[in-house]
């Protein structure tokens, strides 16, 4: 950043960005990253665009160039952009592929604050016998079925996941369908005293079945990654499973670690 026609030093440019992140709010450069993302999802910047160079962008955003640069490398890492020497930074991605920051638990958070509009529609509610995996997810008895409901949820009018969740009837008779399809399921649960306050989750690549690629749009077979959750109250009872399909050209899971160093050794945190 610029100061008196003269060029900051980076180490103090960092300095006074640290400052400031001490004086509150996130880090500088992932707020500038998700300004830039905003501007990518709502059509400001399209895809094969120019992004401003990195000195433009350091005086519109008040910030070092070395803030700009973490941010701009952060979304080519996501694969948003690409960085080409002389021609700048080209953006690879559109509104239909937001990238999100942080763990799977703050999608709605983030995308909400990159001003996206998401719609979910309600495609099926059914009441089912499980599968053997869904029980022991669940912890069911023999022969105890759920509700199990899909789920297609639209960013920007592309089909962004395929949702299937599952649900204890004693849980899912504390609410009707018409309430499904309207109220999101977590606010439901939260309704019926099954509040979610704990979470597993495995994530994997697989391949669209018929009725998912349909869904999603995409070929039968093509790879997606799946996030399968299960969610459990405050007496670690499972009161959620849910089964999150999404195409990697519309979503990427994006998590920064942290290294620390113990007795023990060294050890990696979601930051």
């Amino acid at each position: 950043m610029a100061k008196g026609g003269k060029e900051v030093s980076a180490e103090r440019a960092e300095a006074v960005d640290r400052t400031r992140v001490r004086a509150g709010g996130a880090p500088l450069h992932l707020q500038v990253r998700e300004a830039i993302q905003s501007s990518i999802a709502n059509g400001a910047y399209p895809q094969g665009s120019v992004l401003p160079g990195e000195h433009d962008l350091a005086q519109s955003f008040d910030v070092s160039r070395i803030t700009v640069k973490r941010a701009l490398n952060d979304l080519a890492i996501a694969g948003q952009v690409r960085r080409l020497r002389g021609r700048g930074t080209i953006v690879t991605g559109g509104p239909g592929n937001a990238v999100v920051r942080g763990s799977f638990s703050t999608l709605m958070e983030n995308l909400r604050k990159m001003g996206v509009e998401t719609e979910v529609e309600l495609l099926s509610v059914e009441r089912i016998a499980p599968s053997e995996h869904i029980i022991d997810a669940l912890d069911l008895e023999p022969g105890e079925k759920v509700e199990r409901a899909a789920r297609l949820r639209r960013l920007n009018k592309t089909p962004f996941s395929y949702l299937i969740t599952y649900v204890p009837l004693d849980i899912s008779d504390l609410y009707t369908d018409d309430e499904l399809a309207k109220t999101p399921l977590l606010t439901l649960l939260d309704r019926s005293g099954a509040s979610p306050t704990a979470a597993e989750q495995v994530i994997t690549a697989v391949a669209a079945d018929d009725v998912i690629a349909r869904g999603l749009e995409v070929t039968p077979g093509s790879p997606l990654l799946k996030i399968f959750r299960v969610m459990k109250d405050k007496n670690d009872r499972p009161v959620q499973a849910i089964e999150a399909h999404y195409p990697p050209d519309r979503f990427h899971y994006h998590m920064r670690l942290t290294r620390h160093r113990d007795d023990d050794g060294d050890r990696w945190s979601d930051s």
